[in-house]
């Protein structure tokens, strides 16, 4: 079963072919965060429009890299943007290619509206054209799945140096999760602890009541004037700071007498945000609002390094204590952490550190949005025979939450 996975729910086309959900052919990733950067945020408008652009090429691409053999166009990791242009769509319109696609999944929903609206339209035209059967997937639970993949191209064919290049690339799990999961799903919209029984039998232990912490991680170095997208500007200017300069609060929760209809696992990063705001007027001596262009420029390198490893450890130590209470509730057989925010390298080592159950995260490069996780969903989804989407009228879904048909 191999499975062309689309996906176009932010400021990422990607397109990637995955093989029976453990098996990744090809990711291609065409990011526009460059193109918002400057705004210090995502622009939803941009985002269509580089999507637009991208989409075909894309796929493409992705469909080279999995089923070209020996292609000198095979791209040698996920993060390409040398597409190839549309004049030159050859490949990949041969039966034979196409022949080898057993199916198209593409991401439903949450996201943008208009971004979502590329990547549906798109599948469906491709699912009709085809006559491949099309899956809906949920973003948020397709991040989990991209801890399934465990291994890079076909083992039954001689890998090709460039292969071979791939697979050094990616840092896969030795074997795949076991139920019951746990997962911990953090990115830019999203902060949510889901207790897996088993494929497409969940439920929702908690989520943040307020800002996720991704958008947390944004917000925050905005203040310290770092740059865009904030996860990775935070991390390394943390490297140089001392992480005990400033106690920034922890929200509480308590999971006694809750039920899984409540949010028995909550998180806040709100009070957070105003904390490092109190804590950077504080060292400059003024009241600066936010949003200021004052305010970092008032802060020198090493207290911007201070705040942002206060700050980060904060956070780290919020998900990681929710994790180890739910740990010792549910007893795992595996945690999964996925998501954007679970490539933060200080993130892994404590959770570790702390947890007993065996962690298992995605491919740094599988952390952010691409199309593998959303593949290798579909390939869950065909082989538990789950409802595929109706080719014709699949509408996209903004607002799509987990639980939304389990």
């Amino acid at each position: 079963m191999k499975v062309l996975g689309i996906e176009t729910s932010c400021d990422e086309t990607a397109a990637a072919v995955v093989e029976d959900g453990y098996k990744l052919l090809s990711n291609v990733v065409a990011s526009s965060v460059d193109l918002h950067a400057a705004y210090g945020g995502v622009v939803p408008e941009i985002a269509a429009r580089s999507h637009i652009e991208s989409i075909l090429p894309v796929i493409d691409q992705a469909l080279i890299d999995a089923f070209a053999e020996n292609s000198n166009q095979k791209l040698e990791n996920s993060k390409k943007t040398k597409l190839i242009p549309n004049s030159q769509l050859l490949i990949p319109q041969s039966d034979d290619i196409w022949s080898q696609i057993d199916a198209i999944a593409v991401t439903q929903g949450p996201g943008l509206i208009g971004s979502l609206l590329i990547g549906v339209l798109t599948a469906r035209t491709l699912a009709i054209a085809k006559q491949k059967p099309l899956y809906a997937i949920n973003h948020l639970e397709a991040h989990v799945y991209a801890a399934f993949l465990t291994s890079f191209g076909n083992e039954q064919k001689a890998k090709s140096k460039k292969q071979k290049t791939l697979e050094i690339n990616y840092l896969f799990p030795k074997k795949q999760p076991e139920f019951p999961l746990l997962a911990l799903i953090i990115s830019g919209g999203h902060t949510q602890i889901v207790l897996f029984n088993n494929h497409f039998d969940y439920k929702m232990l908690g989520q943040t009541m307020d800002d996720a912490v991704g958008e947390a991680y944004d917000k925050v170095a905005k203040m310290l004037g770092l740059s865009y997208p904030g996860g990775p500007s935070i991390a390394k200017t943390a490297k140089k700071g001392n992480a005990y300069s400033f106690n920034f609060p922890k929200a509480k929760f308590d999971v006694k007498g809750r039920t899984f209809h409540t949010n028995a696992y909550p998180f806040s990063f709100s009070g957070l945000k105003t904390a490092v705001l109190r804590a950077a007027q504080d060292v400059t001596g003024h009241d600066y609002t936010f949003p200021s262009t004052k305010l970092p420029e008032a802060l020198n390198k090493a207290q911007k390094a201070d705040i942002a490893a206060s700050f980060q450890r904060t956070v780290v130590e919020t998900l990681v204590d929710a994790l180890k209470k739910a740990e010792d509730e549910f007893q795992p057989k595996s945690i999964v952490i996925a998501g954007g925010v679970a490539a933060n390298q200080e993130l892994r080592k404590v959770a570790s550190e702390q947890l007993s159950s065996k962690v298992i995260y995605p491919d740094i490069k599988l952390c952010t949005d691409n199309a593998a996780m959303v593949a290798t969903l579909g390939c869950f989804k065909a082989k538990y025979k789950q409802p595929k989407a109706n080719s014709y009228s699949l509408e996209v879904a903004p607002s799509l939450k987990m639980l939304t048909s389990h």
